[in-house]
């Protein structure tokens, strides 16, 4: 019997998964790593608080931190500074409210205008309730026939027998 290493198909497996696990090894190198001096550690802290709140507006689904877009690192470039020149927390998330909109948080705050957002999934969960609650209640059991029908089966039974 040959071996599994011996075979095309068992050097193809073997190149794919050396070819996956170097990929994997060194694409984490890859990763960009930002330093900025912080003249306090409670700066610090706060940068990283901010930058983990905050959405990355280009890339789907990730904050500040972990994105490695353009301008992601051009905001967290300008947190640095205002979190330095001594701008509050409440400063910066105003700024970046004022210059991309509500979409720059990740928890939005509940206004008109985000009502749709906050209430959209209990109200699609609440109409798929009721349709749900009418689909089943109209197909309970059978229905009753009525006089036409039992004598249309009635007549077809006699044929058969």
């Amino acid at each position: 019997m040959r071996h599994r290493k011996n075979t095309l198909f068992g050097w193809v497996v073997n190149a794919l998964v050396g070819l996956a696990l170097t990929a994997g090894l060194t694409s984490s190198g890859l990763a960009v790593i930002e330093t900025y001096e912080f003249s306090d550690p409670a700066h610090e802290s706060r940068y990283q608080d901010m930058i983990a709140q905050l959405r990355c507006l280009v890339c789907q689904n990730q904050n500040l931190a972990d994105s490695n877009a353009e301008l992601a690192k051009d905001l967290r470039e300008r947190t640095f500074e205002m979190i330095n020149a001594g701008a509050s927390d409440e400063d910066i998330v105003d700024f970046m409210i004022a210059r991309y909109g509500d979409f720059v948080l990740y928890k939005p705050p509940f206004r008109l205008r985000t009502s749709l957002l906050w209430g959209g999934p209990f109200a699609i969960l609440l109409i798929a309730l009721v349709v749900f609650f009418f689909t089943v209640r109209r197909s309970r059991g059978p229905k009753d026939l009525d006089s036409i029908d039992r004598e249309a089966a009635a007549r077809l039974l006699d044929k058969k027998g």
